[in-house]
């Protein structure tokens, strides 16, 4: 599990089926592949999977009580108050700023020299998904900040992988190197949020960012608003979502696009036919349809949050067999989106499997990218949009090349990003 997580789930679909119980030291574990299990876990019964395991205490570390890591009644009251922020209508308005930073990243890729030096495409889209998360979360420019911010949550994440991971409990106040760099990486991400909600507690305009949005919220039904410590967490809970799951969505999609410039081309002609001269927003997203399935194929193949983790609250039963309490179950979105049950011929790129009437044929729970029922992404819209406004932008008005000879593997961390990322030739159309 810890050298190859997962070569490790492949495994064990592949020699037990979609239900299958695994022994780690003194744990069990079970693994399930199957969208009948999972609508049990995630839907029918989900009240007694809680989030009781070590994945999420040590993301609680960064992101505190936020949305990702809180259960019980603080999660509903904070999901109450959250929910507005996330509406459709409410997420559009800011498809603009999206289109604006994109547009200028292609600008100024197109008017790169010949001849120049290849770009990492990861990097790129992390660099870029930063800046939108600076305008769009707290509708300022990070500046200064950007590069400390996103090293830090780099660091952050690898460090949390390497405490969850490990065979045996690993504290982390330990005073090792890792864990001091970890805590002064935490401590640069709360300065800049804390930072910015101090200066924006003290304005008395209102702004119609998503932090604008949350601090003017209230719970519906005890008309409270969040507190400056709740407005910590939620919001860093959104900077880590909102920015590298992206990112790693962008990246991957991206890499197809240099794979397959056939494809690349029909997302160009899509994008003349339906936006014209101007510049991709919020309103020409519906209209996109082939642009938004590469990315949903690609979120597929490799979704930015790879695996969910369960604790059984109490014993249970799913397909027949025993879940004694206590006992964690994981879901690993990388495989049941490999399941050939619902997938033929899984390991094949093909936009055109998110057609309607192929969608229609499916289990619902046989794609989940953004996790299911109550405790699915609440900004799973706003990330959609963001990513189709910037594959559109870029598809149209660039070409990316995989540069030969580079190794491209998968970093199963929090999220799944490129290890070594992902080199590209980037030239104009």
């Amino acid at each position: 599990m810890v050298r190859d997580p997962v070569g490790m789930v492949m495994r064990t679909h592949r020699e037990c089926g979609d239900i299958a119980r695994l022994r780690m030291l003194y744990r069990h574990v079970y693994m399930l592949y199957d969208a009948e299990s999972l609508h049990h876990v995630l839907v029918a019964r989900q009240e007694n999977y809680g989030k009781g395991t070590r994945d999420y205490r040590k993301l609680s570390l960064v992101l505190g009580k936020g949305l990702l890591t809180s259960e019980g009644e603080l999660w509903k009251r904070q999901r109450r108050i959250a929910q507005p922020a996330f509406r459709r209508k409410t997420v559009a308005a800011l498809g603009g700023v999206i289109g604006e930073h994109a547009d200028a990243l292609a600008s100024r890729w197109r008017e790169r020299a010949a001849g120049a030096q290849p770009l990492d495409i990861a990097r790129a889209m992390n660099a870029l998904t930063l800046e939108v998360a600076g305008h769009t979360l707290f509708g300022i420019d990070l500046g200064g900040d950007t590069q400390a911010v996103g090293k830090a949550l780099k660091l952050t994440l690898r460090h949390i992988d390497w405490l969850t991971m490990m065979p045996l409990p690993y504290p982390e106040y330990l005073p090792t190197r890792g864990n001091f760099q970890f805590w002064r990486a935490i401590g640069t991400l709360d300065r800049v949020v804390r930072e910015i909600i101090d200066s924006r507690r003290g304005d008395a305009e209102y702004r119609a960012d998503l932090l604008g949005l949350l601090m003017a919220a209230r719970d519906p039904e005890s008309g409270e608003q969040m507190s400056r410590e709740q407005l910590r967490d939620e919001i860093m809970t959104m900077l880590l979502a909102g920015h590298e799951t992206t990112a790693n969505a962008l990246a991957w999609t991206l890499m197809f696009y240099a794979r397959y410039p056939q494809i690349a081309d029909r997302v160009a002609a899509e994008v003349d036919a339906v936006v014209g001269d101007g510049t991709p927003d919020a309103s020409h997203v519906s209209r996109l349809e082939y642009t938004h399935r590469t990315l949903l194929e690609s979120m597929r193949l490799y979704p930015p949050a790879w695996m969910i983790a369960r604790r059984a609250r109490e014993a249970d039963v799913i397909q027949g067999y025993d879940i004694p309490a206590g006992s964690f179950v994981y879901i690993a979105q990388y495989a049941v989106h490999r399941n050939p049950r619902y997938w033929p011929d899984p390991e094949r790129y093909d936009p055109d499997r998110f057609l309607p009437e192929r969608v229609a044929e499916r289990p619902k729970l046989a794609y989940l990218p953004f996790a299911h029922g109550p405790r699915k992404c609440i900004g799973d819209h706003f990330a959609q949009m963001e990513a189709v406004i910037i594959l559109a932008t870029l598809g149209r008005a660039l070409r990316f090349e995989l540069l030969d000879g580079q190794r491209i593997e998968i970093e199963p961390s929090v999220t799944l990003r490129p290890r070594y990322g992902l080199r590209m030739h980037v030239t104009p159309r």
